[in-house]
């Protein structure tokens, strides 16, 4: 009995692990709250048919032979088997239908929109000024203004993905070749887990993204430092570790202020004020910047970026610091 408890309660940790990051039963954007009461309102009505189905079923085989007697009368069979059903699924559907549908946001112009590109296995994020044009580049991190509309502009260019924010918004696929466009606004400040929801490929379960949302001043403070340029390395360490970086990483990586100007990965101007690494995989310090660069194809197989294990640790303790210091 003992061994059966454990071997119950460690595979329920897991489940209320996940629960805890991500649930669509823990609403915090207007978009998942209408999900949110869509779901219990099924998850009830449901609950109540089945235990009405129940109840007959027991009359049924153990009732009295009255009552069995009334159970097999015609008229009752077309009404529990015809009417009933009809009736109760056409007013979940129309409740259904109207919740879905019903939007504040549909009406405002968005506050702040955000194009996120599906790449394999990362986010690309620009944010975008009212022209469209973009104002700058980050990867995997998503800031957004709570209590104010925000428009994510979603697109991919190579398989299909799925964007969803569970806690913010329902999910919405990134079909390459089309725009599609999803409307969010969070409730309160907080840092929400976003997920890709459509199988992309072997690392599919590992791209991830935060979404945070700030106090609507803050974020426009986090905005104007992102806009700004890498700070230039401040001591002999930084400096080293900037010169193996143009060296080796500049092909494929930005940093803007400086020569690295490569569009097939992350920019990296601002690394440093990132919670993640490799879409979510890793957190962001020093010592995981530099596992990331050495052995990027073990941790997250087939990515893109190859393993640079051939680097000293001297050589790649420097690129790590001069990525970390990038704020």
């Amino acid at each position: 009995m003992l061994h059966l408890r454990s071997t119950v309660l460690l595979a329920i940790l897991p489940i209320q692990a996940s629960a805890d990051v991500q649930s669509v039963l823990r609403p915090h954007g207007e978009g998942a709250s209408r999900i949110a009461e869509i779901s219990w309102v099924m998850f009830i009505g449901a609950g109540v048919i089945f235990l009405l189905v129940m109840i007959l079923l027991a009359v049924a085989l153990y009732g009295k032979p009255q009552a069995r007697t009334l159970l097999g009368r015609r008229s009752l069979i077309v009404a529990g088997g015809l009417a009933f059903p009809i009736a109760v699924l056409s007013a979940l559907l129309a409740y259904n239908l109207k919740a879905a549908s019903s939007s504040a946001m549909a009406d405002t112009a968005p506050a702040v929109r955000i194009e996120v590109v599906g790449e394999m296995w990362w986010w690309r994020v620009r944010y975008l000024a009212a022209n469209g044009q973009p104002l700058f580049e980050t990867a995997n991190d998503i800031r957004i203004p709570y209590g104010q509309p925000v428009e994510f502009v979603l697109k991919s260019d190579n398989v299909i993905h799925s964007f969803w924010v569970p806690e913010l918004a329902g999910k919405l696929d990134m079909v390459p070749g089309h725009v599609n466009r999803l409307r969010v606004q969070a409730k309160n400040a907080g840092v929400f887990r976003g997920q890709c929801a459509e199988y992309c490929g072997a690392q599919h379960a590992k791209m991830m993204f935060d979404v945070q949302a700030l106090d609507p001043g803050d974020f426009q403070q986090w905005v104007a430092a992102q806009r700004e340029p890498a700070r230039k390395p401040a001591d002999d360490t930084l400096r080293a570790g900037q010169r193996h970086f143009l060296r080796a990483c500049a092909q494929c990586h930005a940093i803007r202020g400086t020569a690295a100007a490569g569009t097939l990965g992350p920019d990296l101007t601002h690394i440093g004020s990132r919670r993640s690494l490799a879409a979510g995989v890793l957190p962001n310090n020093v010592g995981t910047l530099a596992g990331w660069i050495a052995g990027s194809q073990h941790i997250k197989p087939d990515n893109a970026m190859p393993s640079f294990n051939r680097l000293s640790s001297q050589d790649l303790r420097a690129v790590a610091q001069y990525l970390e210091s990038l704020e």
